[in-house]
C-alpha cells in the first residue's frame, strides 16, 4: 500500500520511518519544530536486531563506516573491583554479530543521507505542530516522533500521559583520551559509564543527584578508579550535557488512533520514553520505525489498509516496548540505590 504521510519529528525515529515509508512508495514529509537538527556527540548502543532494522532501511552500511564494537565490559565497583561482566559476548554469539556504538551525529548522518537519496523527501524545520487534525488534512497517516514531550501524542491522547522525572541528573561527554576500561562503576546513589565510540576518544556518562552541578561533579566522582577523574579532567565543562532523566508515565494503551480522520502512529520517545539505563532508546525507535513501515508496505489498499496496519504495528511493538521501558527503569532504581552491599552481591551472582 502506498499513501501521503507526515512525519513530525526529524530525531532517529522520524527519520528511519520516513526512509521506510519512502522505501515503501509512500510520499513523505517531515517536519521538525526545532529550527536545527540536533548535532550534540553522545553515543548511541545499536543492537544486533536495530542494526538488521536498519539494514532493511538501507543504511546499515552507513552505520558499519563511523560505529564500533561494544565488547569487554564490566560493572565495578567505585575502586575498580569487577562484580561482573556486561552479557556483550553472548549478545554476539546469539546475533552472530556485535552490539555496535556510534556517535549520534554518524547515525544522524546516515538517515540522512538514506533521505537525501530519494530526493523529494522534504525536511521542514521550525515547523511547530499545533493541530494535528489540521495537519492530516489530505494525508493518509501522521506519525509522531516528536519526542517525550509530543504534542501529537498529546493531541490525540490526551495528557495523562507525560514526562515523569526519577530525580536524578544525567550528565554525558566525549573525552579525547581512549579509556582502557569499558563499562559502569556503580556507586551509592550515583554510577559512571565508558564506552568506546571511536579511535582516540571515549563516551562517557555519569548520574548523580538532581541538584548536583558541573562545578560538582567532578568532586563527586574524584576518589573513584582510574581513568574516571582523568576522564572527566580531559572533557571541557562548557561541552558537558545535562539533563533530567525522565520516563513516559503512564505506559500508553495503544501507540495508534484509527480514526477515519488523520489516523496517527507515535514512535520512538512519544510512545516510550524511557530512562537510558539499558541503552536501549535509539535501538526502540528503529525497531518501532522498521516494524510500522513493514506493516504499512504489506497492508492492502488505503483506507481499510491503514487502519489494519497501525493494528499489527501495535501488536508487535507496544508490550515489547513497553516491557525494555519498564526494565530500563527498573534497572534505574537498581543501580542508583544507596545499599549497595546487597545490590553488588546480588550482581556478583549474574552469570559471566
Amino acid at each position: 500500500m502506498t499513501g501521503t504521510a507526515t512525519v513530525v519529528g526529524a530525531g532517529i525515529g522520524g527519520l528511519a520511518t520516513a526512509i521506510g515509508l519512502r522505501r515503501a512508495g509512500w510520499s513523505v514529509t517531515v517536519l521538525e519544530r526545532r529550527t536545527e537538527l540536533e548535532r550534540y556527540g553522545a553515543a548511541f548502543g545499536i543492537h544486533p536486531t536495530a542494526q538488521s532494522a536498519l539494514d532493511r532501511l538501507g543504511v546499515g552500511d552507513a552505520l558499519r563506516e563511523h560505529a564500533v564494537p561494544y565488547r569487554d565490559a564490566h560493572i565495578r565497583t567505585p575502586d575498580g573491583t569487577s562484580i561482573a561482566r556486561l552479557p556483550l559476548e553472548r549478545i554476539e554469539r546469539k546475533a552472530g554479530r556485535p552490539e555496535l556504538l556510534i556517535s549520534r551525529p554518524y547515525l544522524l548522518d546516515a538517515l540522512l543521507a538514506g533521505l537525501d537519496a530519494f530526493g523529494d523527501v522534504p525536511i521542514k524545520l521550525g515547523e511547530r505542530v499545533t493541530d494535528v487534525d489540521a495537519l492530516a488534512a489530505g494525508q493518509d497517516l501522521v506519525i509522531g516522533a516528536d519526542g517525550i514531550r509530543s504534542a501529537v501524542r498529546t493531541a490525540r491522547f490526551g495528557d495523562r500521559s507525560g514526562p515523569r522525572e526519577v530525580g536524578t541528573v544525567a550528565w554525558i561527554g566525549i573525552a579525547d583520551i581512549e579509556s582502557p576500561v569499558h563499562g559502569e562503576t556503580w556507586g551509592s546513589g550515583r554510577f559512571f559509564g565508558l564506552t568506546p565510540v571511536e579511535p582516540g576518544r571515549t563516551n562517557w556518562y555519569a548520574t548523580a543527584p538532581e541538584a548536583t552541578t558541573a562545578d560538582e561533579l567532578r568532586g563527586l566522582f574524584a576518589g573513584w578508579h582510574d581513568p574516571i577523574p582523568r576522564i572527566l579532567a580531559a572533557t571541557d565543562p562548557a561541552t558537558w550535557i545535562r539533563y533530567e532523566m525522565r520516563h513516559l508515565h503512564p505506559a500508553l494503551p495503544s501507540f495508534v488512533s484509527t480514526a477515519p480522520v488523520a489516523p496517527v502512529a507515535l514512535v520512538g520517545d512519544a510512545a516510550h520514553a524511557m530512562t537510558p539505563n539499558l541503552g536501549q532508546g535509539a535501538c526502540t525507535a528503529i525497531l518501532d520505525a522498521d516494524a510500522l513501515t513493514r506493516a504499512l508496505a504489506a497492508a492492502p489498499p488505503r483506507p481499510a489498509g491503514v487502519a489494519g496496519a497501525l493494528r499489527a504495528y501495535d501488536r508487535e511493538r507496544r508490550r515489547s516496548a513497553q516491557r525494555t521501558a519498564f526494565a530500563s527503569r527498573a534497572l534505574h532504581r537498581f543501580m542508583s540505590t544507596e545499599r549497595t552491599r546487597l545490590r553488588d552481591a546480588a550482581v556478583r551472582l549474574l552469570p559471566g
